[in-house]
């Protein structure tokens, strides 16, 4: 391993040769390419600028998302459903299982292992001092996949495997569906679909290596958590009935929808009623009461361990004893914000209520100044300026959420008009990271009452999805009145591609490369974005001198 991870700078990640041929496509190699440098996008500031010379360190953060760490072995997972991949009435259900899943551990191992590693920050060297996570750590809302993903991040040993000594899931030769990958070669019916379609690999052995317990060193830079809609519902979508509860620990596994079924009302059934869709066919499986479902007071509480490195991991002793999950952490140079955006009423997509806006708009007026008001006056604080980088799981165009107006103890929420126009009161809000839709993208969110003023709004693809990147952030102050933000894409230093698969090296490394080759999220999909969603320099006027601003 070099002492300097590799950044995308340097190489890039790619499409390689051709290793075999399936009757839809071809499953490829992960090749170097050619590296990116980083884009100056200075939409911000609307005149044309001229690049910025020395940059003065602010702050340095990597930026994690979207593990999805699964219990591959749960009958709390409905694989089956990604039968029905083509029928637009369950495009937000699906995928539930993928060929990679499996190895999903060694490629977050191997990914803070590089972190761990990086020496400086790719533009101005200072060293790494944060990492951020943005929600959906893990996939399905279970103890055990906490557990996995804690001792990841601090360190231990890390248990994938479930239920007895034998693998009871979708992958094995006997299990009575051709749509999964099987690595340890034809089942009843012949080739699965993704070799036969693919030309995905035979690996014998390979479930019994990438579930096997192993010990890992965890990240040596404190880290943040965040609240995910995978956190607290079933499979990310649904609410937990007390009859999903009771399956998740039983002894059943279904593999079949039941017939007949109302397609039509597949989405609204699997948020208000999941256990419906444990009615179809099933198979006996080893049960384990460590696969219950984990409440959201214990999702906080397991995140104070000893040594953890913020005790709580930002989580407060509010967070503990109120029942929130937001909170703000703040670094020498900058505040952050941690934002809860699921809505406990089920469904993907997000949103913010009204408490907490409220929470937040007073957490932004302790570090400004002044700010405007709701009718466009300005407020004079006589408080010490601060930088503000918000976080959480969703971004702002996947807000959308609107089922938490109904039902007794349902919050008002917010409009995303009326949550831009909130943190544009407050010029010192310069970035907001996120995640959830597993695709790099970087948007300007300008302010509409101030030509030049506004934040930038970063998401960042997947750990789990090709390209199964994490991002470098650099605060920097220009010294010419603007901030820069500077974003660079950093893939896990393993090998390009798995030749043996007799390290931890080489499991992260074939996670990467079935991730790429998997046909609706691998090369030819738009998850890794386009060059102006990668390295990028990202430019905007300085909310306030930024001389004052602690170095990192």
């Amino acid at each position: 391993m070099t002492a300097f991870p590799p950044l995308t700078l340097h190489r890039r990640l790619g499409p390689g040769r051709v290793l075999r041929s399936g009757a839809v496509s071809s499953y490829r190699a992960v090749a170097i390419t050619p590296g990116e440098p980083h884009v100056l996008r200075d939409d911000l500031l609307g005149d044309a600028t001229e690049p910025p010379g020395r940059r003065r360190p602010l702050l340095v953060l990597a930026h994690v998302t979207d593990l999805q760490l699964a219990d591959v072995q749960s009958p709390g997972r409905f694989e089956f459903l990604n039968r029905e991949f083509a029928d637009p009435r369950y495009a937000r259900l699906v995928p539930v299982q993928r060929p990679q899943e499996a190895l999903t551990a060694h490629a977050i191992d191997a990914t803070l292992r590089t972190l761990n590693r990086l020496v400086g920050a790719p533009v101005t060297g200072a060293p790494l001092q944060l990492v951020v996570t943005t929600g959906d750590a893990i996939d399905n809302a279970q103890w055990n996949e906490l557990q996995m993903f804690l001792a990841l991040f601090d360190g231990g040993c890390v248990r994938s495997a479930s239920g007895g000594s034998r693998y009871d899931g979708v992958q094995s030769l006997s299990w009575p569906d051709d749509i999964f990958w099987r690595p340890d070669g034809d089942g009843q019916g012949g080739p699965d679909l993704f070799r036969r379609d693919y030309g995905f690999p035979h690996h014998p052995g390979l479930l019994e290596r990438a579930l096997a317990d192993f010990s890992a060193a965890g990240l040596q830079v404190p880290w943040l958590a965040c609240f995910g809609n995978h956190e607290i519902l079933d499979q990310g979508v649904g609410l937990f009935t007390e009859e999903m509860r009771a399956a998740l620990v039983g002894d059943r596994k279904p593999y079949r929808l039941t017939e007949p079924f109302d397609h039509d009302q597949a989405l609204a059934t699997f948020i208000e009623r999941p256990d419906a869709f444990l009615d179809g066919p099933s198979l006996a499986i080893t049960p384990d009461p460590d696969r219950r479902a984990v409440s959201r007071a214990e999702f906080v509480e397991a995140h104070f361990r000893a040594g953890s490195r913020p005790y709580g991991h930002g989580f407060t002793e509010q967070n503990r004893t109120g029942g929130t999950v937001y909170y703000l952490h703040d670094e020498p140079a900058a505040r952050l914000i941690s934002l809860d955006t699921n809505c406990l009423a089920g469904s993907s997509a997000g949103c913010l209520d009204r408490d907490q806006a409220r929470w937040l708009e007073e957490r932004l007026i302790e570090v400004h100044g002044s700010y405007r008001t709701h009718d466009g006056g300005t407020v004079r604080t006589g408080n010490e300026d601060r930088l503000v980088v918000l976080f959480s799981h969703h971004g702002i165009e996947t807000l959308t959420n609107q089922l938490s107006h109904t039902g007794p103890d349902r919050l008002p929420l917010l409009e995303v008009s009326e949550i831009l126009a909130l943190l544009h009161r407050f010029p010192n809000v310069v970035l907001w990271l996120n995640g959830h839709t597993h695709t790099n993208s970087v948007r300007p969110r300008p302010d509409p009452d101030e030509p030049g003023r506004g934040f930038w709004e970063v998401t960042t693809c997947a750990v789990m999805d090709w390209p199964c990147q994490t991002r470098i952030v650099e605060l920097a102050d220009a010294q010419d009145g603007t901030l820069s933000i500077l974003c660079t894409m950093l893939d896990h230093d393993g090998p390009a591609s798995a030749a043996a698969l007799d390290t931890v090296d080489d499991l992260a490394a074939l996670h990467r490369e079935l991730a790429a080759n998997v046909p609706w999220s691998g090369f030819d999909s738009p998850r890794a974005g386009a060059v102006t969603d990668r390295n990028v320099e990202l430019r905007l006027r300085a909310p306030f001198p930024l001389g004052r601003v602690a170095l990192a």
